[in-house]
């Protein structure tokens, strides 16, 4: 029998008292405690619960080289193997680089924005991940030893933020991007892997009634604004996708609507309507788009804000109570297709959702068949 199928250790990356360790964990074995004796400077971490040694490339080959064949070595949790975003365009965060130093504020390291371009992440999440890291490193972090901050001072930092009342999603962009720094700019991958990430409220979506959608794009004059929340609703679209769409993205022969690098960086087909291309063609002859199906002034792309104003004027228009959203379109689409009985991995696949469960949650708000069950209030 191979012994290594026996026989395994796990590394982690470790710091204490601001030296960057390897941490050896393993269970209960003659063989493996005898060579980890012979590690260099192994010594038992109390805190930890294993063993660590000085983190260097030699000491890292002394244990590959004393485990061959002896032990497997888990590297799971050891070795960057996040992959890049090659699906985004180049990244340049320079305007971030040309900000007049401050003695009073620290920036973000050059090595945090060079990853940042290398991983090719979109410039939202770059903002993101430069703000809440410098909002970290200047909230909380007293010196400039940014290796030697652990997993107790990112947890009070959290619970300060929640003492704000900041929302979960503030709350796990600041975790992500702390944890960027340490594991993927430090390659040092899960090394906060004890960090607990706030748990999601389980809100339902808000949906409309489809006779509330049908009012506002009847309500609306403006064809080119009818278009908007025509697509925005019967094809099931966010509302970067549909600031994205070219015109060659429309198929009238098949019916279908192309959405290229949606949410994931996913293409996917999506449905269209016949009663919006009406609308469409309507509106192309009038307008004449150059490159994206709606623009902006010379012929810019449309910006998000003017969609939502757009979808909120609608909404006062048709005499809705509650704030409309763009993306509340998208869960009207979805609900409303359950409602007609359509299966739900077709939703699932309109949608563009990798996992069924995502959908699953349009099931709690459909509301087929309610109409059947008699209210106790009613029942005389």
């Amino acid at each position: 029998m191979n012994p290594t199928r026996e026989r395994h250790i796990t590394l982690k990356h470790l710091v204490i008292g601001r030296q960057r360790m390897i941490g050896v964990r393993f269970y209960p074995d003659k063989v493996i405690q005898a060579l980890i004796k012979e590690l260099p400077e192994p010594r038992w971490s109390k805190k930890y619960g294993m063993v660590v040694i000085p983190n260097s490339k030699e000491n890292l080959n002394a244990i590959f080289s004393k485990f061959k064949g002896v032990a497997w070595v888990n590297c799971n949790h050891f070795f960057t193997n996040k992959p890049v975003n090659q699906g985004n365009d180049i990244l340049s965060v320079d305007s971030y680089r040309k900000r007049t130093p401050t003695s009073n504020r620290k920036f973000c390291p050059e090595a945090f924005y060079q990853k940042l371009e290398i991983r090719r992440y979109s410039m939202n999440t770059a903002r993101a991940y430069i703000f809440h890291f410098e909002k970290f490193i200047n909230d909380h972090v007293k010196d400039d030893n940014l290796i030697a901050t652990g997993e107790d001072e990112i947890q009070n930092y959290l619970s300060k933020l929640v003492r704000e009342g900041r929302s979960e999603s503030y709350l796990k962009m600041a975790v992500n991007a702390i944890k960027f720094y340490y594991e993927v700019v430090l390659e040092m991958p899960n090394r906060f892997y004890s960090i607990q990430l706030p748990k999601s409220a389980e809100t339902l979506p808000k949906v409309l009634a489809k006779q509330d959608v049908l009012n506002m794009i009847q309500r609306t004059s403006n064809v080119k604004h009818r278009c908007v929340i025509g697509l925005l609703y019967s094809a099931g679209l966010r509302r970067q996708e549909l600031i994205d769409l070219k015109i060659q993205d429309i198929d009238s022969n098949r019916m279908t609507i192309t959405v290229r690098q949606g949410k994931g960086k996913k293409d996917r087909i999506t449905l269209l309507s016949e009663a919006l291309l009406k609308d469409l063609r309507i509106y192309y002859q009038e307008h004449k788009p150059k490159n994206y199906l709606f623009e902006g002034e010379n012929a810019s792309q449309y910006s998000a804000t003017s969609v939502r104003k757009v979808v909120s004027k609608a909404a006062l228009k048709a005499h809705i109570v509650q704030p409309v959203t763009p993306h509340m379109l998208r869960h009207s689409f979805a609900t409303h297709l359950l409602e007609a009985g359509t299966d739900l991995r077709y939703v699932q696949i309109l949608l563009g959702h990798s996992s069924s469960k995502t959908t699953e949650i349009y099931t709690h708000v459909a509301i087929k068949g309610f109409n059947q069950i008699k209210n106790p209030l009613d029942l005389q």
